[in-house]
């Protein structure tokens, strides 16, 4: 059976299963769909063309589908789209795309958002990511799957954080970071892989050891980008890791890929 506070304010037009459950004060807009399970405690507001999938967990003074920080923004009528089973905490902020987006900020399943994470408007955030504590991504970001954001980092628009990528805490990124990369400093470098990410993933031996060497020839200070990605390429045919890293490279992006430090490229 549905639970709704008698405090809570639900809009004519909402779309909510059976057996959602809203808490007090909570707002819902006319335009958005709670799907089956999903808990909003106290004082959360989602609004907007907002839905949100099955599972779901938000917590007090989340504000979620409400008009884009873009000045751009028209009122184009568009979306957020939130998948299963995510938990979003406390003063998490998600916007809707706007036109020069697609319309869309698309959130997958599994996702943790902690305290104060902010999710801008055209992003697109894969499965499973974490964004620890006031961990915020500009407009149009890109986030594999699997990847963690630390706290109080800051991704600027348009860039793309690969799968199983780590962004450590504190860091301003404001280049593309590879897949199974390790980020950090305040205007972030690339500082090796996420050895420890693929080990909790249970990533094979032979795979990260595959990585490694791709790593160091990707990074290595002779020849061109374009160049060492081939070599990589035929380095470790057919091994899928390396050649996620290798499409990313070589995937068309308006922002350059994050580089290590000078002397700092092995992984």
């Amino acid at each position: 059976m549905t639970d709704i506070h008698q405090t809570a304010v639900i809009e004519a037009g909402a779309q909510i299963a059976d057996d959602v459950a809203i808490g007090p004060y909570c707002v819902v807009g006319g335009e958005v769909t709670l799907g089956a399970g999903t808990r909003l405690e106290s004082h959360v507001v989602v609004g907007g063309h907002t839905t949100i999938g099955d599972g779901c967990h938000i917590f007090p003074f989340a504000s979620i589908g409400l008009r884009p920080q873009d000045l751009k923004y028209a009122g184009e009528p568009s979306q957020l789209i939130i998948g299963d089973g995510n938990t979003i905490r406390e003063h998490v902020t998600m916007n809707p795309g706007t036109e020069g987006g697609g319309l869309i900020t698309r959130v997958g399943d599994g996702g943790l958002f902690m305290v104060g994470a902010h999710v801008a408007h055209d992003c697109h955030v894969g499965d499973h990511v974490i964004m620890a504590n006031n961990a915020t991504i500009g407009g149009h970001v890109v986030i594999g799957d699997y990847a963690i954001l630390g706290g109080l980092s800051a991704v600027h628009q348009f860039v793309r954080i690969g799968a199983h990528a780590m962004i450590g805490g504190m860091s301003g990124v404001e280049n593309d970071v590879i897949p199974y990369g390790l980020v950090t400093g305040e205007r972030a470098f690339l500082s090796g892989l996420n050895i420890i990410g693929l080990r909790r993933r249970r990533f094979s031996r032979d795979d990260i050891h595959a990585l490694r060497a791709a790593y160091r020839l990707a990074f290595a200070e002779e020849g061109t980008m374009a160049e060492r990605i081939a070599g990589v390429a035929e380095m470790v045919p057919g091994n899928e890791a390396v050649m996620d890293v290798v499409n990313f490279i070589q995937t068309d992006s308006s922002r350059a890929v994050c580089q290590p430090k000078s002397g700092r490229g092995a992984a």
